[in-house]
């Protein structure tokens, strides 16, 4: 927490009246208050600045290990077991699926064969647990958003092989820009007021919500953290051993990647660099794949102890990410913080350079379209790729705002193409896609402003531009 001495007069007379009307804010705890105070404080101070451009090193490989170098598993399934016994799951399950079109968590989006994000972990877990006879539980941290309906949806795994917890991750209000009192203040007393302060927040609000401390009590060591919509966080055994280092997985960038957070080596210490926190004039260089080859999948292993004695002792200050929002006309902002951040105060922290198969998340319908073809195949809740494709990369596929939302992407396929041979795909305009449709290479399928396109059952369709039905 940033002290007042680091603070001009102007900023501590902001602090001064922030804390004020906060105090008045009766939808939120003590907790949540006094974070959202030092997180406002610390900002103020300037711990928002950039790095320094010239600090930064490239890590080496005793600092981001490659997964190649790993052990191989061992054997005895009972010491996986012994592993498995001292571990717990979180998935950050904050995040609505707007952007797609749907209501409610994203989460209970359906991803294939029915399944939604959430079906698939817990058949993970169950999986581990049939498999090994172990007891890993899943924890969801939800946010206000999400809260409600989580609840609702995690009744039906009640006879599941699994122990399912919830908690909820802050909730703090929007700050005002003009003025800096928080938005409900001004009236904004519904949901919009608010803001779930980013996954970085994880540490102290699973430590307030009482679940470290349970789990603790039960004798459970480590946690591996996830996005709940990357369907290729699972629980690697090959990584199990290393926890007691502190881990975070990045894996290597591509061109689709070029604004994701990288591991950087900064003053001796692991660390993650977001694009925020880099320079105006180096943004470029940031987003190169020559110097910058490693991002971060935001998939997180740490011990439970280090983390109960990060937050007692106030010691996790990650980098804040300002996030400048409007509000019905209201400049506002949210500052924010990314779970990675919290490696470098973790001792003995490393990266580990895991598989592109360890980084498949679902952000818009082009993914859906990944994971719902004949690339992927689901066992056990594990999504895994066709090994008949040569390709190590994905497709890459770009499709036109009429297929941005789920319900439309999906009435306009039949069933999803073939592409194990596709490299990449752009659809644009009303374009429609029969039954056994077959992409190879490079695909561009474009209708015309006014025109339906229609692509007839079992086409086979490689390296071609297609403007109207005359080009099929």
């Amino acid at each position: 927490m940033a002290s007042p001495a680091t603070l001009n007069p102007t900023d501590i007379d902001k602090i001064q009246n922030l804390r004020s009307a906060v105090s008045s804010l009766t939808q939120i705890s003590e907790n949540e208050k006094s974070g959202f105070i030092n997180l406002v404080a610390r900002y103020l101070s300037g711990e928002a600045e950039h790095v320094e451009w010239s600090k930064i090193k490239t890590p080496t490989d005793d600092i981001v290990v490659p997964y190649e170098t790993l052990a191989p598993l061992p054997e005895d399934a009972a010491k996986t077991k012994e592993l498995l016994d001292k571990l717990v799951v979180l998935k950050l399950n904050g995040g609505l699926g707007t952007t797609m079109g749907c209501t409610g968590p994203k989460s209970v989006i359906e991803v294939r064969n029915g399944l939604t994000f959430l079906d698939l972990i817990v058949l993970q877990i169950e999986s581990l647990n049939s498999k090994y006879g172990c007891k890993v539980p899943l924890v969801l941290m939800n946010s206000f958003n999400t809260h409600d309906d989580t609840l609702k949806i995690v009744d039906k795994y009640t006879n599941a092989n699994i122990e399912i917890h919830t908690f909820n991750q802050s909730q703090y209000p929007r700050l005002v820009v003009e003025d800096f009192l928080p938005l409900p203040c001004k009236g904004q007393t519904g949901k919009d007021g608010w803001y779930p302060p980013g996954h970085g927040d994880v540490f102290p609000a699973f430590k307030n919500s009482g679940k470290l401390d349970h789990f603790l009590s039960q004798g459970k060591e480590y946690i591996f953290v996830a996005n709940s919509d990357n369907l290729g966080a699972i629980v690697d055994l090959s990584i199990l051993p290393l926890v007691p280092r502190r881990c975070v997985c990045v894996t290597p960038k591509t061109l689709a990647d070029v604004k994701g957070g990288t591991l950087i080596s900064y003053e001796g210490k692991v660390q993650l660099l977001e694009i925020a926190q880099v320079p105006d004039e180096h943004v470029g260089e940031f987003k190169s794949i020559e110097k910058f080859k490693i991002f971060n999948t935001n998939n997180l292993w740490v011990n439970l102890n280090a983390i109960k004695r990060l937050v007692e002792s106030d010691a996790l200050k990650m980098e804040i990410i300002p996030n400048p929002k409007e509000v019905d006309g209201v400049k506002v902002l949210q500052l924010e913080t990314a779970a990675g951040a919290a490696i470098k105060f973790f001792d003995n922290a490393i990266g580990i350079n895991v598989p592109r198969s360890r980084f498949l998340p679902v952000k818009a319908t082009s993914d859906l379209l990944l994971v719902q073809s004949d690339l992927y195949t689901v066992d056990d809740g594990f999504v895994i790729r066709n090994p008949s494709r040569a390709n190590p990369a994905n497709p890459t596929i770009e499709l036109g705002p009429e297929f941005k939302k789920v319900n439309n992407f999906l009435s306009r396929f039949k069933s999803i193409p073939s592409i194990i041979e596709l490299d990449m795909l752009k659809v644009s305009g009303d374009v429609w896609f029969g039954a056994g449709v077959t992409l190879k290479g490079k695909v561009t399928i474009n209708a015309k402003s006014g025109d339906k396109l229609e692509i007839p059952d079992g086409a086979v369709i490689a390296d071609k531009e297609i403007n109207g039905a005359a080009d099929l």
